[in-house]
């Protein structure tokens, strides 16, 4: 890290002996018509998503068909964070903002001519535009590692033969050379993508870029009008790509934005090469509680960690077995994945949390809403003014315990928040039913939780690859934000 500490960058976007810091950008902040939306239209929204996502994980338990490989994504804005990067020649870069995203290993946006089916509507954040592929671009060849990668580690040859190289070339494996990567066709959540692996110049601050970084060109997506900056474990990811001083560890800090726009004045630090040794701001700032990497065989870009038990008040409730292991073929684990919105947990557990959330409530007089989980999707909701003191003393604290001693207690407003429903002050449980651990009820296994980025608001998220294993630190992110973009 110190070779880092002689270069300097402009503005913010500023390369240091902390890493290299960016700025994400909530799509609430970026979308107009959210400032007029009913906040329950979003956690609707959100809830509706959150749900999609963590199924999708858990669709197959079988490896997709050879060249069609699975891939989660956002089906619409509402607390999703962006990221913004430029791609082409440095004389002719032009700006790209793409979701955030833990849970997938690919980076990808749209590329003119551009098709997006059943997108009529989609409100998209700003810099979202197709673009033409970039001058500066290339077709990566099929005999490349990375497109075997991107198609599910396909052999070379099959590769070969899918980009129509003639017999004789497959034979003698000479084809890789004159032969483009054969485009990739991915499902996700309620819709697809196909798109073509290129390389070129990828700019990440005012002067630090990458020239042969491997993304993706979309050219037809349904249900899905912006790309996807994959921060997965996979070689096709972005700290992957990066140089070695920056690819092992990065960090995140989320705003608390409680689905308002007027909370997200300023933007969330995201920190690449993030170092444990120096991740303090100063005395007073708590130390990261780690937990061990498990590592999933199926999906090997998740940072899937184990998940032991949940607190609610003085009750602490044995989380269930799938949570603490992956099997052999990928199922169990809690993904820690930036793209969902919502912490999802197996039906016993999450049915055991809601049940002791609702006794403590029910004992402090709280009067359920349901009128509000219909509409919100979450469940329980109470009527709630979070402006009343004596009721925040009246809703039990909860905490969750990951392998390895590490508890993340976790503020108030990260699992209830207080919001307006028709006039009327109310707040609901923000965690959600992710239905049979086993997969039999949903006819898949995957991961059997996910960690939502909802959960993750006000915390530092230190993804340590090279140690294996993520830790968390509450944080004021605006006060991050602020201390590392003045060095």
């Amino acid at each position: 890290m110190r070779l880092l500490c002689v270069l300097l960058l402009v503005s913010a976007l500023q390369l240091q002996c902390h890493g290299l810091l960016l700025p994400l950008t909530n799509t609430l902040s970026s979308l107009r018509q959210t400032n007029d939306t009913p906040v329950h239209h979003l956690l609707r929204s959100s809830s509706l998503r959150s749900a999609a996502r963590h199924h999708r994980h858990r669709a197959h338990r079988s490896l997709p068909p050879r060249g069609h490989r699975q891939l989660s994504l956002p089906l619409s804005p509402g607390s999703d964070y962006t990221l913004s990067l430029s791609v082409g020649p440095q004389s002719a870069a032009a700006p790209v903002s793409l979701f955030l995203d833990t849970g997938s290993d690919l980076v990808w946006f749209p590329c003119a001519p551009f098709t997006c089916m059943l997108c009529e509507g989609k409100p998209t954040p700003r810099h979202s535009s197709p673009l033409p592929p970039p001058i500066d671009s290339r077709r990566v060849s099929c005999a490349s590692p990375l497109c075997s990668a991107a198609h599910s580690s396909a052999p070379p040859a099959d590769l070969c033969a899918a980009a129509q190289c003639p017999l004789e070339d497959i034979e003698t494996d000479s084809c890789g050379a004159s032969h483009a990567c054969p485009p990739l066709y991915y499902a996700y959540g309620d819709g697809s993508l196909i798109a073509h692996l290129r390389r070129g110049r990828v700019g990440l601050a005012a002067s630090m870029a990458v020239e042969n970084f491997t993304f993706a060109c979309a050219h037809t997506t349904l249900g899905e009008p912006v790309g996807v900056a994959g921060f997965g474990r996979g070689p096709l990811s972005l700290p992957a790509q990066l140089s070695p001083t920056l690819s092992g560890r990065f960090s995140y800090c989320l705003v608390a934005h409680s689905f308002r726009a007027d909370r997200l004045i300023r933007p969330s630090p995201l920190i690449l090469g993030r170092s444990p040794d120096t991740a303090r701001l100063g005395t007073a700032e708590p130390d990261f509680v780690y937990t061990p990497l498990l590592h999933n065989p199926k999906h090997p870009y998740f940072y899937s960690v184990a998940l032991e038990a949940v607190s609610v008040g003085g009750t602490r409730i044995q989380a269930r077995p799938e949570l603490g292991y992956v099997d052999r073929a990928g199922n169990g684990g809690m993904v820690v994945d930036s793209g969902t919105t919502f912490t999802m947990l197996p039906n016993e557990t999450y049915a055991r949390v809601a049940e002791a959330f609702g006794r403590a409530m029910a004992a402090a007089r709280f009067v359920r809403a349901e009128r509000s989980e219909a509409q919100t999707g979450l469940t329980p909701c109470y009527y709630y003014a979070a402006s009343d003191r004596a009721a925040n003393r009246g809703v039990p604290p909860l905490a969750l315990h990951f392998r390895g001693n590490a508890t993340v207690a976790l503020p108030r407003r990260n699992y209830f928040m207080g919001f307006k429903s028709e006039g009327r002050d109310v707040g609901c449980l923000m965690l959600m039913n992710g239905g049979d651990a086993s997969g039999e009820g949903d006819g898949g296994g995957g991961p059997a939780g996910t960690l939502g980025n909802f959960q993750q608001q006000g915390f530092e998220v230190m993804y340590d690859v090279d140690a294996g294993r993520v830790g968390f630190a509450r944080r004021r992110c605006t006060d991050l934000w602020d201390s590392l973009s003045r060095r």
